[in-house]
């Protein structure tokens, strides 16, 4: 069941839903990109549907809106500690697909791995709701196809973007929004059905390929920046900071902060021991925490093939490459 509205017709609709939700989403920032002429897609607030880009791949992805950069866990004194105050007002974040499909292993981590629970993942998750657009072309590096992201389902509302018109299927608790408008029972959500890179995920791997010297290469390549990780979608590591106040050095706050497993020192233990020192040993751990670790214990590729580690990296490393020579290593090496 869908609804056909011009722009006009859904800016009004996007008024309903501001009254009840913040409204969350790719914008344009102009001359704030990687080069001082290029622009910069993130994620920030939208009034109107002007402000939702949706030509162009943001380089960060919906994951900052209920997994932050830097999230204050609780500010402490000598004496007590207390946890910061709570926006309940809910949100509508739109995404892409590929990027509603990481959010759904963002919960698997986040909420369902073991008897512990995330509390302050699960109480912005619980307050936002996605609504999906799809995808009119497929963008550079994208492999959603292959990973099997292109397509999704358990969405608030899915929007297909037709020229001067938008094909809009809501779920049955925002209906009530399109209230005056004419429903099309004909008309059924549109994926995107082929991206330009193609992308064979290795089936059999095993802990016998660590030590492959096909990691080697990554090693000479790769200078640790965590640019990938922190473009990525699903990537969910990070360390914990405490911050203490110049005017009174007895008060402070601790912070959660994204990090890398790209990057010096992630791996540091006490003693000046370290798990992975060698980049190459890195990108190993990356590429099988992405496509084995995962799917062993959840039944699915933690890579979601939003292609954004290979628009970011400066070194031009292509995580897609990376998976199909692996193919190539495991059928070579059986």
């Amino acid at each position: 069941m869908a609804y056909i509205l011009t722009h006009a017709e859904f800016d009004t609709v996007l008024q309903r839903l501001k009254q009840d939700y913040i409204l969350i989403g790719p914008v344009r920032k102009k001359n704030k990109g990687k080069f001082s002429d290029a622009d910069l897609i993130t994620y920030g607030q939208i009034e109107s549907l002007s402000d939702l880009e949706t030509n162009g791949k943001s380089q960060f992805s919906a994951k900052e809106t209920i997994f932050p950069p830097s999230q204050t866990l609780f500010y402490f004194t000598e004496d007590e500690y207390r946890e910061p105050k709570f926006e309940p007002q809910k949100q509508i974040v739109f995404l892409r697909a590929c990027d509603f499909n990481a959010i759904k292993r963002l919960d698997l981590l986040f909420l369902e791995n073991g008897q512990f629970v995330d509390a302050y993942y699960k109480r912005l998750r619980e307050k936002t709701h996605f609504f999906v657009f799809g995808c009119e072309k497929s963008y550079e590096n994208c492999f959603c196809v292959s990973t099997g992201t292109n397509q999704c389902e358990g969405y608030d509302a899915f929007l297909n973007f037709k020229g001067e018109k938008i094909n809009l299927f809501p779920s049955e608790p925002f209906k009530r929004y399109f209230a005056g408008y004419e429903e099309n029972e004909d008309i059924l959500p549109q994926f995107i059905e082929r991206n330009h890179i193609q992308v064979d995920i290795p089936e059999g791997l095993s802990t016998k390929i660590y030590d492959h010297p096909y990691w080697d290469q990554y090693g000479k390549r790769c200078i640790g920046c965590g640019r990938c990780n922190f473009s990525c979608p699903t990537c969910t590591c990070f360390t914990m900071q405490d911050i203490f106040y110049r005017d009174n050095k007895n008060a402070g706050e601790r912070r959660r902060v994204w990090a890398s497993c790209q990057v010096d020192g992630f791996t540091d233990m006490a003693g000046g021991h370290s798990y992975r020192k060698q980049q190459g040993e890195r990108m190993r751990f990356k590429v099988m925490h992405k496509i084995h670790d995962f799917a062993k214990r959840f039944n699915m590729h933690m890579c979601v093939g939003c292609g954004r580690c290979d628009d970011v990296c400066p070194e031009y490393i292509s995580f897609s490459q990376c998976i199909s020579g692996l193919k190539g290593v495991v059928a070579h090496d059986n």
